[in-house]
């Protein structure tokens, strides 16, 4: 005889106060498979990259070329001119060799290993496996002793984090900051404030100034007023249910992210996985 354990988790209201109890979609029973998620984050990062390639004609729009080793005229003396044997412009200023070009080592030649837009750059995934390290990537969320070690939360948080449906009509940002604070979810926050740092060196002149550390994700079921709410706090990602993906599951490669849950984003959930 087996018996089959029902996972349950709590509804909280926007006050902090316990509502009533769920049965949690059986994803959340999902095992955790840390390098199948690495695949599925590594394959989003690398579906945004846009492939770039060298001008075909870079370097070589002059009128350089080589005619062989070069000699004086035979009345003058045959002999080699002291000249390496690469290819020179031709006709500039009366002078008899001009100056090399066309040559990577030359000023204005072409690039010796230029990129092109036949190197691979898609980490492409399985439908079968990304659909399976989504599933473990939820799971994640409800494991304690993943999340608790990416976040800094109180003893007393229960996870998976489960609010009612009136969260996602918040349209103030300080009222999202008062439920999360409600919701004992603060300390995360002002740890996240905390971590904001600027890079040095050339790190800032490839669009990424600042180093942000990731905090609460919040997902809902439908595009609601929370999001613009909420997506100017520091460390705070807002998803949609449909939009949900590992990456943002776990950020750089590492699952356990603690995530905010309305009572309908958790119900969708078995039609989404």
């Amino acid at each position: 005889m087996f018996i089959v354990m029902i996972m349950k988790a709590s509804v909280f209201a926007l006050d902090g106060k316990k509502l009533h109890d769920i049965e949690l979609p059986r994803v959340f029973e999902t095992a955790f498979h840390p390098e199948l998620i690495k695949r599925a984050v590594l394959s989003c990062q690398s579906a945004r990259l846009q492939p770039k390639g060298a001008f075909v004609m870079a370097g070589r729009m002059n009128s350089a070329e080589y005619r062989g080793a070069r000699r004086l005229p035979t009345h003058e003396r045959s002999i080699n001119v002291g000249h390496a044997r690469l290819p020179r412009l031709k006709n500039r200023s009366g002078l008899l060799y001009g100056r090399v070009a066309r040559v990577p080592q030359a000023v204005g030649g072409t690039s010796p290993h230029a990129p092109k837009v036949e190197k691979k750059l898609w980490e492409r995934i399985n439908k079968k496996e990304k659909r399976k390290a989504l599933e473990s990537a939820i799971a994640a969320c409800a494991k304690k002793e993943l999340v608790f070690k990416r976040h800094s939360l109180d003893e007393k948080v229960s996870l998976p984090v489960i609010v009612e449906d009136k969260f996602e009509d918040l349209k103030k940002t300080k009222e999202v900051i008062a439920v999360l604070a409600a919701l004992n979810l603060g300390k995360d926050l002002e740890n996240a404030r905390a971590k904001r740092r600027r890079k040095s060196g050339k790190g800032k002149k490839r669009g990424r100034k600042v180093k942000q550390k990731k905090s609460v994700l919040i997902v809902t079921k439908n595009n609601s007023p929370v999001y613009k709410a909420a997506r100017n706090i520091l460390g705070i990602d807002v998803c949609e249910l449909r939009n949900l993906n590992a990456e943002l599951l776990a950020p750089g490669c590492l699952a356990g992210r603690l995530a905010v849950w309305t009572e309908s984003a958790i119900k969708g959930l078995e039609a989404k996985v």
